[in-house]
């Protein structure tokens, strides 16, 4: 049977040597946000503590993979939206998490061949993967930055940013599934408007948040599990939600949980009860 050493190994011949160093930073020993949603959506790249945690979140809200499907549906639905009718060209996605395919630039670049994506973590596991993340069309580019939500001045001034978009032409700011993970204290209102300052008129927001509105007990119970485990999660209301689209004209239907921005049948059958999550696109004016 193989081992997480083995996993981890296995991982990092896909890689660059240069990469490789980073398996010793990937603390297999303790929960990882992005490791565990890897596992509610059936990944591979997850470890026995992640699986543990992720074990005992189904334990008091067995409908969290529910949730964590039915929020990168809406990524898929949100960047067709973008590519095909916003017609934006760059996407800046913020929190990207392990590469699942499809990636966020497969989607934009299948209509939109000429799109210009660059993907943005700080979890050495995605580091690993990102060569997963820096395939594209031909005609299009791909970029990734080892760098942290918090500090969105160094995301700016990256030279990925600087080479890859032309700032004077409209950005999709992408921050799925990853707000729900930063505590108030640092400031995560300011943080966004940082990164969305910067951007041109014409950008957007597209962004999920996990929240208490439809399921109080259950969601409680799982974001408590989080931060036992030493992931902060902070649940936000609608209205907390509404916050960081100050600024922002939305696109129709507005913020509604995630099942019912512009569903495609993916979504039938499932209740707003079973999908803590709030989702919502929206145009700097």
């Amino acid at each position: 049977m193989a081992t997480a050493e083995d996993e981890v190994s296995s991982a990092s011949r896909s890689v660059p040597a240069a990469q490789r160093f980073i398996s010793a930073d990937l603390k297999m020993d303790i929960p990882h946000s992005a490791r565990v949603y890897d596992y509610f959506l059936g990944g591979k790249d997850n470890f026995p503590a992640d699986r543990a945690a992720a074990e005992q979140i189904i334990s008091v809200f067995p409908d969290v993979q529910n949730t964590t499907q039915q929020n990168r549906a809406f990524m898929l639905r949100a960047t067709r939206y973008l590519a095909r009718e916003a017609g934006v060209r760059q996407f800046l996605d913020i929190g990207t998490g392990i590469p699942t395919s499809p990636n966020l630039h497969e989607v934009a670049q299948e209509l939109a061949p000429d799109s210009r994506v660059v993907y943005v973590d700080n979890d050495p596991i995605v580091l690993v993967h990102a060569r997963a993340l820096l395939t594209s069309s031909p005609e299009g580019h791909t970029a990734y930055v080892d760098a942290d939500f918090h500090d969105p001045a160094r995301i700016l001034a990256s030279a990925e940013v600087r080479d890859t978009f032309d700032l004077d032409q409209p950005v999709v700011l992408s921050l799925i599934g990853m707000l729900h993970f930063i505590p108030d204290e640092v400031d995560p209102y300011g943080l966004v408007r940082t990164l969305t300052d910067a951007l041109p008129s014409g950008s957007f927001l597209s962004l999920t948040h996990g929240t208490a509105d439809f399921a109080p007990a259950e969601a409680e119970s799982a974001a408590e599990i989080y931060r036992q485990q030493g992931i902060p999660t902070r649940l936000r209301s609608r209205d907390e939600v509404l916050r960081f689209f100050e600024g922002f004209d939305f696109v129709d239907p507005g913020l509604l949980n995630v099942l019912r921005w512009r569903p495609d049948g993916t979504t039938d059958g499932l209740s707003d009860a079973q999908v803590g999550t709030y989702g919502g696109v929206a145009r700097k004016p």
